[in-house]
């Protein structure tokens, strides 16, 4: 799968689009999602143009990942579930389901999630 420069998150980057932003910080971006499979259902994208996790983790910077992991905790910490409990999802390619070519992570809780995928 090849980078799409018109896909839906990179246009919610470039401000083309609205989202639902909850939180930001230099290198991602954490929306709600607009089809939400949970009571909280938040979408981290990195602002950097990657196309799944191994294209994330080959080329973004060491900055990059940190900051995008930390918004990951900080969006758990906010919501509570860092306590209440969370799932995490990427998918990678046709096979892993994944349907917009940039790299994000779907948080997923504020219930039972376990039979989510």
């Amino acid at each position: 799968m090849n980078y799409d420069e018109i896909n839906v998150f990179r246009q919610i980057l470039d401000g083309k689009i609205a989202g639902d932003i909850v939180l930001t910080n230099e290198s991602a971006v954490a929306i709600n999602d607009i089809m939400p499979k949970a009571k909280i259902h938040i979408l981290v994208i990195p602002r950097g143009r990657f196309v799944d996790f191994f294209d994330f983790h080959a080329n973004a910077s060491s900055i990059e990942k940190q900051n995008f992991y930390d918004l990951i905790t900080e969006v758990l910490s906010m919501r509570g579930l860092d306590q209440a409990g969370f799932k995490l999802i990427t998918r990678s390619g046709s096979d892993g389901g994944q349907e917009v070519p940039h790299f994000h992570v779907h948080i997923l809780g504020g219930e039972f999630v376990g039979n989510l995928s």
